[in-house]
């Protein structure tokens, strides 16, 4: 098995569990659950920010752990603060170190799109995911079936949460687009092999609907990524580990976005001239 397939076997005995302890019913009666979503396509297109999704993310497979004193509260405050357009949480406990207390923890304190960032495999989790406050889901197509994925998608507009499909290569995004998703992400990182290559995004690009918010996922690690697929009409960014490695990751992300305004406005005066 590849750490993939041992993550997805993993997660279907840990949600087995998780039915048990927390029925359907119980997370229904969450205050959350009731809430109107914040929309994170509209975030993402809003003209006074960059589209950056700021992750919270302890550790991962490849990498181990990245950032062990994590405060939520203070971290996903000051991304917000920084001009992150959203925030994105690691839920996984496993592999990635991160709670659905996490994700409640960040609704708390912002008022802002957050992406429950999982391995969403069933109804379920869709549920749970608004129960703890998510205003969006991800699909990952490298780990869904065409049928399962467009059934979940519609499963969460039902809940009238925004859906993000995750794709690593063209065959996985031709088969899996369907009406249901609003936003489409390319992750840079093979989950296979987790070597990473931004020009993944680029290559995929123009095969992307322009209806869907198109996001790139991973790799971005300087401002100058973000304003070369700017290029290819990629809208969102999720920006990971280029923050969370550092002791304040909300300083790097405010760093991060005061060289990327700073860019764009040479770029703009450059071409006013």
């Amino acid at each position: 098995m590849n750490i993939l397939e041992k993550i997805i076997a993993h997660k279907e005995k840990e949600v087995a569990r998780r039915k048990e302890l927390f029925p359907v019913k119980l997370l229904e009666e969450s205050i959350y659950f009731p809430s109107r979503i914040v929309s994170l396509k509209k975030y993402l297109l809003r003209k006074d920010k960059h589209g950056i999704i700021a992750e919270i993310k302890r550790k991962s497979p490849s990498k181990g752990v990245i950032n062990s004193h994590v405060s939520v509260e203070k971290i996903s405050i000051g991304y917000m603060q920084a001009g992150a357009s959203a925030l994105s949480v690691l839920t996984d406990t496993e592999f990635f170190g991160g709670k659905n207390e996490d994700l409640i923890t960040a609704r708390k304190y912002n008022f802002c799109p957050i992406l429950r960032k999982d391995f969403t495999i069933n109804e379920y989790q869709i549920v749970e995911a608004k129960s703890i406050g998510a205003d969006a889901i991800l699909l990952i197509a490298g780990v869904l079936k065409p049928n399962k994925l467009k059934s979940l998608a519609k499963f969460a507009k039902s809940l009238h949460l925004e859906v993000l499909m995750e794709v690593h290569n063209e065959d996985e995004l031709l088969r899996s687009l369907c009406d249901d998703l609003d936003l489409v992400g390319v992750n840079n990182r093979d989950l296979t092999t987790f070597v990473v290559d931004i020009n993944n995004s680029i290559k995929l690009s123009e095969l992307i609907p322009d209806k869907f918010v198109k996001v790139s996922e991973s790799g971005i690690s300087q401002p100058e990524n973000i304003i070369n697929l700017k290029r290819y009409g990629f809208q969102g960014f999720l920006i990971g580990e280029s923050f969370m490695a550092n002791s304040r990751p909300h300083k790097t992300c405010l760093d991060f976005i005061h060289q990327l305004s700073q860019m764009d406005k040479n770029l703009s005066e450059k071409a006013q001239l």
